[in-house]
């Protein structure tokens, strides 16, 4: 029975050992590499609901509102497109995706997406603010992926890890149905919808 149990111990912990987080990109362009499956008729404004490449067959899903962005990484649920809250003010993705992958022997599943935004701060002539969203992927088997918290990038040369660390130690575990998005600095917090 002992000889059993320390067979198994090892065995995980050898399973344990080989499993890594590591970072993966992907290019990201909302005119070039998506494709728009819905949009506005004459009269009903300007909006568009866009499928994009993302990393290694998980989509990038880009709604657009009056110039206004908001995404969804991974695959979504069945029936709706999922509609999460994003920036209030006029915004803009990156054109960089950092993918969290998981990679163990024999399987690689990305877990988080971190992607450079640009909100509009309403003054003329300011700059942008830069700010790193970290977002739950959903996969095909569970479905659900959300914003999971927002790092300032602006004025931030921690900003990158910063997002890594919030990606390895929260996404996994995240209920976008009850969790609180993690956002530390207030004027992230003024600047995000929901």
């Amino acid at each position: 029975m002992m000889r059993a149990l320390l067979i198994a111990a090892s065995l995980l912990c050898a399973t344990v050992a080989r499993a890594e987080i590591v970072s993966e990109y992907t290019e990201f362009d909302g005119y070039d590499d998506c494709t728009a499956y819905r949009g506005s008729e004459p009269g009903e404004g300007d909006w568009a609901d866009l499928v994009c490449a993302g990393y290694q067959g998980y989509p990038v899903i880009l709604a657009y509102t009056d110039l206004r962005y908001t995404a969804f990484y991974g695959f979504p649920p069945e029936g709706d497109m999922p509609r999460q809250a994003g920036f209030h003010p006029f915004n803009r993705p990156g054109s960089r995706i950092e993918w969290r992958i998981d990679r163990q022997e024999r399987t690689e599943a990305p877990f988080a997406a971190i992607q450079r935004w640009f909100a509009s701060t309403g003054e003329e002539g300011a700059r942008d603010l830069e700010i790193l969203a970290v977002s739950k992927v959903a996969t095909i088997k569970d479905r659900t992926g959300c914003f999971v918290g927002f790092v300032m990038a602006t004025g931030n040369a921690q900003a990158n890890e910063e997002a890594r660390q919030l990606a390895d130690e929260t996404t996994r575990d995240f209920d976008c149905a009850s969790d609180e998005r993690v956002i530390a600095d207030p004027a992230i917090r003024a600047l995000v919808s929901g």
